[in-house]
């Protein structure tokens, strides 16, 4: 398991840059689906002609609201690689929609689910302020979040949803922060610990073995 420092992302194009250029291996003369693709930024990199991008909101090809269905609405083996970036999340029928995933890859399947301990822990200890996508705001929020899990929690989701025939990878980030202190830290804190309070987000990916 890796742990890569990454930027800040303030927006999604700098978080699809960096998604792209990581894992440019999945894009390479692929057809990809990205599910939940909100404004669909990756079109961007890979063309329209290799991509479809499925939401209820935003700028999707195919509009299509995830919570409503049971299966995605693609033959088996329709695409190469099958993205799903921080979506997960938002759903339900998180279980049925993230098993789904493999049934419409060829080779494979690219999720990431954040560490949603990581921007609450703060606030908890300190007893006040509000938790972006959780909380009760006075206006109807378009992007909830439905599960509230830490990093040990989400690497044991990814590795139980895996199928007897794909291989995974799990690579953690974080933000880049002061040397001294993530050394620190480090030393402190047990490898689960340092994990569930400081990395930012899990990637898992799915590779069919061949």
């Amino acid at each position: 398991m890796q742990i890569l420092t990454t930027p800040v992302f303030n927006e999604r194009k700098k978080r699809t840059e960096w998604l792209y250029s990581h894992f440019k291996h999945l894009f390479n003369k692929s057809s990809v689906l990205d599910v939940g693709c909100y404004e669909a930024p990756m079109r961007y990199f890979i063309g329209r002609k290799n991509y479809i991008g499925i939401d209820f909101v935003g700028n999707p090809d195919i509009k299509i609201n995830l919570e409503s269905i049971k299966k995605l609405p693609f033959p088996a083996k329709k695409f190469d690689t099958v993205i799903c970036i921080e979506v997960l999340e938002h759903l339900n029928n998180l279980y049925e929609i993230s098993q789904d995933l493999f049934r419409v890859s060829k080779s494979s399947v690219l999720i990431s689910l954040p560490n949603c301990w990581r921007d609450a822990r703060v606030k908890l200890q300190k007893g006040r302020g509000s938790f972006a996508h959780y909380g009760l705001p006075i206006k109807k929020p378009m992007d909830r979040h439905k599960w509230f899990f830490s990093t040990y929690e989400a690497i044991q989701f990814l590795e139980s949803i895996k199928p007897s025939d794909y291989e995974l990878k799990i690579i953690l980030t974080e933000p880049k922060r002061n040397f001294l202190v993530k050394t620190f830290r480090k030393l402190w804190y047990s490898k689960t610990a340092y994990q569930n309070k400081f990395c930012q987000t899990i990637w898992a990916e799915f590779q069919k073995i061949k």
